[in-house]
């Protein structure tokens, strides 16, 4: 038994849920936008209207066959992900250290300024917001794993290096500093 995929997911007042089994997808809607879910065939995903929750469940008898438990409990974890994304949101910063280093969003492009000779356009996918605060991105969105998707990327383009502190980090990520070269005696 999966103990994640087996706990049922509640969805609050103000969010929509819509199951299409043929496809396999999860449409979920809520006050921050739409994300749609997609599954695995061996995981059958069930909305109960009446008590507002959403279960995952497998063939028992088939359990131990392949995946199936890792499954499941993916299965559940993207569904509270989505449902936690349309109401509440997702955000990542990132920060820019660097002199003379910035970003600017010119219409749905992110253009980055890293210190090479040409600058960096990404382009800002369609379910993600950036915003500017100084030397600090923010990307926001409904969608968790396209939030994190682009906030990666972003950071990829000129990881922080140990020696002098430059780059792209998440706020909250700590650089272990090293030392450097020492000369003389």
């Amino acid at each position: 038994m999966s103990r994640i995929g087996k706990q049922p997911v509640t969805v609050p007042a103000g969010v929509k849920v819509a199951v299409n089994a043929n496809a396999r997808t999860v449409d979920v809607t809520g006050p921050k936008g739409t994300v749609q879910v997609s599954y695995r065939p061996e995981v059958d995903v069930k909305w109960d209207e009446s008590a507002k929750r959403l279960s995952c469940s497998v063939d028992l008898a088939r359990i131990e066959e392949g995946n199936r438990k890792a499954y499941w409990g993916l299965t559940r974890a993207n569904l509270r992900n989505a449902v936690d994304g349309v109401v509440k949101g997702y955000v990542k910063t990132l920060e820019i250290n660097g002199v003379g280093w910035g970003a600017k969003v010119q219409g749905k492009d992110l253009v980055l300024t890293l210190g090479f000779a040409n600058t960096i356009v990404l382009r800002i996918p369609a379910n993600v917001k950036c915003d500017l605060n100084a030397s600090q991105v923010i990307v926001s969105g409904a969608d968790r794993q396209a939030v994190g998707e682009f906030a990666a990327r972003i950071r990829s383009q000129r990881k922080p290096e140990p020696y002098n502190g430059k780059g792209i980090k998440y706020v909250d990520e700590v650089i272990i500093r090293k030392q450097g070269k020492a000369f003389g005696s």
